[in-house]
């Protein structure tokens, strides 16, 4: 049986944030670390020997430590050569701990009951910035960040890094600081510049372009004083509508007030027709589902009872019919290019 869905259209939103949400401040940012170490430890589940490379760091590790071997001679599989990866935090100060992922670069079956030796951590200019060292976990954030997917070939050492250079940030002296938008819209950012104006009562914030917006102190506050108070400040935020689709899962995650435009579109036995209208009346004979969706029984129709069309009450809708996952991806594929969705489709 032919299946047919009708929708009607709804009006985009507006919402209130504060400033920091939707900001940052030019300059306070991340740092990515970098190293390389071994990790030891591991029960015979570690680098065989055709990764030369461990074996080599191997003999120089035991060459610091007056033992002179040779490479070749070294049979351990009880080691693994490793990348170490880190984010320094902004005003990050010497002595902090943070969290430091592990990860095999060679043929090592599993990290698991490892330790990490110390590992200098370096920058983009090559500076160190830090040292790790630690026994690894293997569970915990990793599997949480994987999925049900387990990866022991990757794992964490909790605060096994220690900041020994700090990366200055001088906000105290300066008079002037620039604000950028996470997402480029011209709306939002003259929305900050009003916002910050309205409550200094004067010209301190001038938007530059749809991204930008260039800050003056105020006399009576420091730096710090201001930044503080303005990442406070509440403004009218249009956000940019997206639909993430994980294809692997089936996930999809969007938006309650992503519009859907007028079009009809086949797929399969579902046919879609989706046209404006003033009101949605519940046809007879049919029942209400949920608080927007009313199911036709005769003729398998789905009307939404508010008189709403969205990207939420299309695909719920589709699952009331019994449409797979990859069908419904499929239809928001279409739909996103015939023009029908203007929001952004992204695929992970």
């Amino acid at each position: 049986m032919k299946k047919f869905i009708l929708f009607l259209l709804i009006s985009t939103t507006i919402y209130a944030t504060k400033i920091s949400d939707v900001a940052n401040i030019v300059g306070v940012r991340d740092n990515q670390l970098i190293g390389y170490s071994l990790v030891v430890g591991l029960k015979k589940t570690g680098d065989g020997t055709t990764s030369k490379f461990t074996l080599q760091s191997i003999a120089n590790m035991l060459k610091s430590m007056n033992i002179d071997m040779k490479p070749i001679d070294i049979k351990s599989k009880n080691v693994a050569a490793v990348v170490v990866t880190a984010t320094l935090k902004p005003f990050a100060r010497q002595g902090d701990k943070f969290d430091i992922t592990v990860s095999s670069i060679g043929d090592a079956k599993s990290l698991e009951g490892g330790t990490l030796l110390m590992t200098p951590l370096k920058g983009v200019d090559g500076k160190i910035y830090a040292l790790a060292q630690g026994p690894l976990s293997i569970g915990g954030k990793n599997d949480r960040a994987a999925g049900s997917e387990s990866h022991p070939t990757v794992g964490l050492v909790y605060e096994g890094g220690f900041v020994e250079r700090e990366i200055m940030i001088d906000l105290y002296h300066q008079e002037y600081v620039t604000l950028s938008l996470k997402e480029s819209n011209f709306k939002n950012s003259v929305s900050v510049q009003k916002a910050i104006n309205e409550v200094y009562n004067t010209q301190v914030a001038v938007a530059m372009d749809p991204r930008t917006i260039k800050l003056k102190k105020p006399q009576n506050r420091s730096m710090i004083e201001f930044l503080a108070e303005v990442q406070d400040i509440d403004m009218n935020y249009q956000p940019k509508s997206k639909i993430i689709i994980n294809e692997r899962t089936g996930t999809i995650i969007a938006g309650v007030d992503i519009e859907v435009k007028p079009i009809i579109m086949t797929h399969g036995d579902i046919t879609i027709k989706i046209r404006e209208q003033e009101s949605a009346a519940q046809p007879e004979g049919s029942m209400v589902v949920d608080n927007d969706l009313v199911i036709g029984l005769n003729e398998n129709e789905i009307y939404t009872r508010k008189g709403t069309t969205t990207v939420a009450n299309l695909v719920r809708s589709l699952q009331k019919l019994g449409a797979t996952p990859k069908d419904i991806i499929s239809i928001l594929e279409a739909m996103k290019s015939a023009g029908s969705i203007s929001a952004d489709l992204k695929v992970i």
